[in-house]
Parts: C-alpha cells; sequence; structure tokens
C-alpha cells in the first residue's frame, strides 16, 4: 500500500499563499539599551578618528624630519652614565620607593575593593564611595600628588612612594573588587553557615580565591610604577628619574639618554620576573610568557606527578591538616619569605623620616589652602579649556591608533588564535619589549624629530598604550570557552571564521571594558607627556606646578577629575547595557 503525500516546497517564501517558517519565526527584542550602548560606541570611534584628524600625524614629514635626529644623536654622542657607585645606589633606591609605594597601594586597596565589590559592601552607599575614592585617586595624577607631599615631606623618596601609593589604590582597588565578585559563593556562605565570623569569611572563604589574581595585579601595577617613576622626577622625587630630568634640564643629552637606556632595562627585568610569577601562581590563566616558556617542560613533570598523587585523596581530616612538604609546598614558603625580604628591603634602602609623619599635620592647612579657590592665573579659562580638549584628543586619537595595532598584536600573542607556538612567542616577547619603554622617554625622542605638540605625544602614547592593551587582549581571548570554537572547527571553519564567529564575539566585552581602562590612562598620561611639551594641559600644569601657582594645578586637577569620572561612567554603563 502507497501512501501519497502532497507535494510540499522546502522554499523559505510562503505555500499556497500561507507566511513562510522563516516569517512566523518570533524576532528577538533589541534590547534599547544595547543599541544605545552601539550608537554611543559608533559616536565614540567616530570622534576619535576626527580627533586623529586634528593631530594631523604626518608620516611623510617625520620621514623628512629624520635628519633632526641624526644631528641631534651626533650632537648628543656617545652614551653616558653616572659612576657605578651612583649609578647602583639610583637604581636601588627606584626600585625600593616604587616597590613600596606599589605595596601601601595594595594594602590600602584591600578594605576599598571589600567595599566596593558588590557582593561583600554592607551598602550602596559604601559601594558608591569606595567606587568614588577609586575612581579619585585614578584621576589625580601622581606627578601632582607628588607636588603635594613635596610642599608637606620636603625632597626625598617619601613624596614618591606616597603619590605611587595612592594614585595606585585607583586601578588596584578596582581590579581586587572585580576579582571579589567573581568568586564561587560556596565556600564563604558554609563559612557564615557554620558560625563564621566576617574576618573568617573573608580571609577562609574570599581571600584563598581571590590571592592568585591579586598578586598579578599587583606585579602587574608595579611594572606601571616603575615607568611612571620617571616623570616623577621632574618635580623633585629621589632616584634615577630626578637624575635624568637634570640631565636633560642642563642638556647633557648623553647622561640623559644613558640614564634612559638604564630605566628601559630595568622595566624589561621587572617584565620578566613579574611574568614568571604570575605563570608560577596562575598557570595557564596568566599566559605562559616568552621568557618563562623554557620552564615550562621541566615543570610538566613535576606537576603530572603532582596531580597523579593529589587525586588519590588524603585518608582522613588529620593527614589532610600534615600534608607532606612536597615541591608545591615549600615553593610557597619560599615564595612568600622571598617576597617578603624584598618589600622590607625596598622599605629600608627607600631612607624614610618616619619622623615627618609626626610633624607634617602643621603644614596640612596651609598647603590646602594654596590651591583653593581654583583660577585660571594669567593663562585665562579659554586657554586652560583649548588645551585640556588638546589633551583629550591626544587620549583619544592615541586609544584609536592603540586599538588598532593591539587587536591585531594581541590576537596572533593568544594561543588559541596564533597558528603556532613560535608566533605567539614572538608577539609576546614583542609586547613585553613595548612595554619597556616609558612613554615620557619615547616623547622626547619624537619631540626631537617631530618637533613640540600633539603629534609627538600622540605616537608615544599610541606605541606605548600597545603593550598594555595587547597583552590584556591576548589574556582575555586566551580566556574565552573553548566550546564554540571547537564547535566551529568541527564544522570545517577555517581560523579566521573560528576568530571571527566564536573568538572575538566572546571576549568583546572584555575588549571595550580594556580599551576604556585605556582611555581612562591615556587622558592622564597625556597630561603627563604635555610637562616634556607633548601637547597639551600638562605645559601649564608643570609651569604653575614649578611657579607655585597652585591654584591653577587645583583647576585642572578638576578638568581631569570630570573627565575621568565621565569616562569611567560611560564604562560602566556600557558594560551594564553589553552584559
Amino acid at each position: 500500500m502507497t501512501l501519497l503525500l502532497p507535494e510540499c516546497s522546502v522554499r523559505a517564501d510562503s505555500v499556497d499563499g500561507a507566511p513562510s517558517v522563516a516569517s512566523r519565526a518570533p524576532r528577538p527584542r533589541r534590547d534599547p539599551q544595547r543599541v544605545a550602548a552601539g550608537v554611543s560606541l559608533t559616536i565614540l570611534v567616530v570622534i576619535a578618528c576626527i580627533a586623529l584628524m586634528r593631530v594631523d600625524i604626518s608620516v611623510s614629514g617625520m620621514i623628512e624630519s629624520a635628519s633632526n635626529a641624526e644631528r641631534f644623536f651626533a650632537r648628543v654622542g656617545p652614551l653616558q652614565f653616572p659612576e657605578p657607585a651612583d649609578l647602583l645606589q639610583l637604581t636601588v633606591l627606584t626600585i625600593g620607593l616604587v616597590l613600596t609605594g606599589t605595596v601601601l597601594a595594595a594594602l590600602l586597596s584591600v578594605p576599598i575593593a571589600y567595599l566596593a565589590a558588590e557582593n561583600t559592601t554592607p551598602g550602596r552607599a559604601w559601594r558608591a564611595f569606595a567606587r568614588f575614592i577609586g575612581v579619585l585617586t585614578r584621576a589625580l595624577p601622581d606627578v601632582v600628588l607628588a607636588m603635594v607631599f613635596v610642599l608637606l615631606f620636603s625632597l626625598g623618596s617619601l613624596p614618591g612612594i606616597l603619590a605611587i601609593g595612592i594614585h595606585s589604590i585607583g586601578m588596584i582597588s578596582k581590579l581586587f573588587a572585580d576579582a571579589v565578585e567573581q568568586i564561587d559563593e560556596g565556600p564563604r556562605l558554609a563559612i557564615r553557615a557554620a558560625g563564621g565570623s566576617k574576618l573568617q569569611e573573608f580571609t577562609a572563604g574570599i581571600l584563598p580565591q581571590v590571592m592568585p589574581s591579586w598578586v598579578a595585579t599587583v606585579l602587574h601595577r608595579n611594572d606601571i610604577n616603575l615607568r611612571g617613576s620617571v616623570v616623577l622626577g621632574y618635580v623633585g622625587v629621589a632616584g634615577l628619574g630626578l637624575e635624568m630630568s637634570h640631565a636633560f634640564k642642563s642638556l647633557n643629552y648623553g647622561l640623559g639618554l644613558g640614564i634612559a637606556l638604564v630605566v628601559f632595562a630595568l622595566c624589561i627585568v621587572m617584565e620578566i620576573i613579574s611574568s614568571a610569577v604570575r605563570v608560577s601562581m596562575l598557570g595557564e590563566h596568566a599566559g605562559r610568557g616568552v621568557f618563562v616558556g623554557l620552564l615550562a617542560r621541566a615543570r610538566g613533570a613535576r606537576r603530572h606527578r603532582e596531580a597523579r598523587g593529589a587525586r588519590t585523596g588524603f585518608a582522613s581530616v588529620d593527614a589532610a591538616m600534615r600534608r607532606p612538604w612536597g615541591w608545591t609546598r615549600v615553593r610557597t614558603v619560599v615564595g612568600a619569605w622571598i617576597a617578603l625580604a624584598v618589600v622590607t628591603s625596598g622599605v629600608i634602602v627607600s631612607g624614610i623620616n618616619w619622623g615627618d609623619f609626626a610633624t607634617f599635620w602643621a603644614k596640612v592647612p596651609a598647603v590646602a589652602a594654596s590651591f583653593w579657590p581654583p583660577n585660571f592665573g594669567n593663562y585665562g579659562f579659554e586657554t586652560i579649556v583649548t588645551a585640556m580638549l588638546e589633551t583629550i584628543e591626544i587620549a583619544l586619537a592615541a586609544t584609536l591608533l592603540t586599538g588598532i595595532a593591539s587587536i591585531v598584536i594581541g590576537s596572533l600573542a593568544a594561543r588559541n588564535v596564533a597558528p603556532n607556538a613560535a608566533t605567539r612567542s614572538g608577539f609576546r616577547f614583542l609586547l613585553v619589549g613595548i612595554r619597556g619603554v616609558p612613554e615620557l622617554i619615547l616623547a622626547i625622542v619624537l619631540i626631537v624629530i617631530t618637533g613640540l605638540g600633539a603629534q609627538a605625544g600622540t605616537i608615544a602614547l599610541a606605541f606605548g598604550g600597545i603593550g598594555l592593551l595587547g597583552k590584556l587582549i591576548a589574556d582575555s581571548l586566551e580566556e574565552v570557552p573553548r566550546g564554540p570554537e571547537r564547535a566551529l572547527a568541527a564544522t570545517g571553519a577555517s581560523r579566521v571564521q573560528t576568530y571571527f564567529g566564536a573568538t572575538v564575539p566572546q571576549g568583546a566585552r572584555a575588549l571595550i571594558g580594556h580599551t576604556f581602562y585605556l582611555l581612562d590612562t591615556n587622558v592622564r598620561a597625556a597630561t603627563l607627556l604635555g610637562i616634556v611639551g607633548g601637547g597639551g594641559v600638562g605645559y601649564y600644569l608643570l609651569n604653575a606646578g614649578q611657579g607655585s601657582n597652585y591654584q591653577l594645578v587645583g583647576s585642572i586637577v578638576l578638568m581631569i577629575l570630570v573627565v575621568v569620572l565621565l569616562i569611567e561612567g560611560l564604562a560602566m554603563w556600557m558594560r551594564k547595557a553589553l552584559r
């Protein structure tokens, strides 16, 4: 018996006048906030393109001006360095004050992060207050903080330590709070159910989960602070930066560039150490890095043996409390003691005069009064606002250039995107080298080639930002779930199709967040580059500070604070809308 079925069309159009399946399918509702976020992001990119055109970076002009660099370096002659003993003392002092300032920021950031995290804050008011403290400390340029502390404590290393410490709270506390919000709530709730106190919840339920991420954040900030310590020398903070500023101001360019080379070498060494520590604590999530890849094979067999032993478990609770002294435990204890010794040594070599903390209070009212009320001095409102707009243009143009380059370089530095291990290691090495160059030094060299103005500041910021944003993009792409990538690859999709179809869509939110963070950073960095002639409001900031016109300094700082708050608010709304 044959059953005859009517012919039916498989086309997507209508059959006998009936609506097609595709037309009957429910269409997903468009979230108005997501649409608004997309439009806002497009507008911001357009504004950045306009800013880039206004900066007017001329590659041909730079090539034609290359002769300026040749004449400059011919006049500089051979590189010069301080006497070995003096160089060693300056290097140790710089490392000591940077380490001490970073550790100070890390300690102060813990309670701020606890109050700022949504799952640990006592209330919305506390969370808003903690978030504001983070934004405020990020907005205050460290060079301005150093100016204030020089007035309170006189010259030396202490103003630099306090400036680095307070300015770093903004970044560290923000990333600390983000890490706390992403913890597994199970251990903390279990401790609470057993009658544990808030302190026990934090120390036993939260801290063990976030400690590796926190250490990585502090190490990353320490690298940034080492490069930033060069700028602090221009306002009297002791160390290599102060000697370099003296050399350039006295036109001893050979000595200035020699000290700059020492700073570059220090940044590379610090990056190597930080990369090794991050990999040791975070494993694959940290990204192995080009400098520690050689250690991986030696560790592989040992980790395999430890993992095989760990799967057997412990015979009893008593046995678990008396763990054997294996390699992992020995390494952790030794590393903790070494870290404590390094931090203690940093405090000692900084030469802090602890008595200043008992006497500086008497100077606070007079120093605070010198910054109020804000005014624009002899320059006038229009001049300062125009310079501030130029600073914003430089930051936007540099962020656009950095974003374009970082997406390419960061993607090829990601393990799941790079075609092979050699490509990934090569681009990781490139990112490390770029991060080692302080933007201030690069701006000085570019000013010699292109002359004073926004062009040099934009190129310096764009180049320096690649090291930061490229690394963040690479790490974010490596951390996306592998399932969608494998699914596309199983259907025969090429690497490019897998990248655009699975990797980028999953990492889009992180990429947008990192880009806004870079824009936030570039606004402050563009201000500092103006100190050496890189365009923008930094020129007026330095002149006001050196001329003791602190009311103008206060006006400029308030303008920077408003801009950073607007960027932070836009970034928070964008992340929420795209969630």
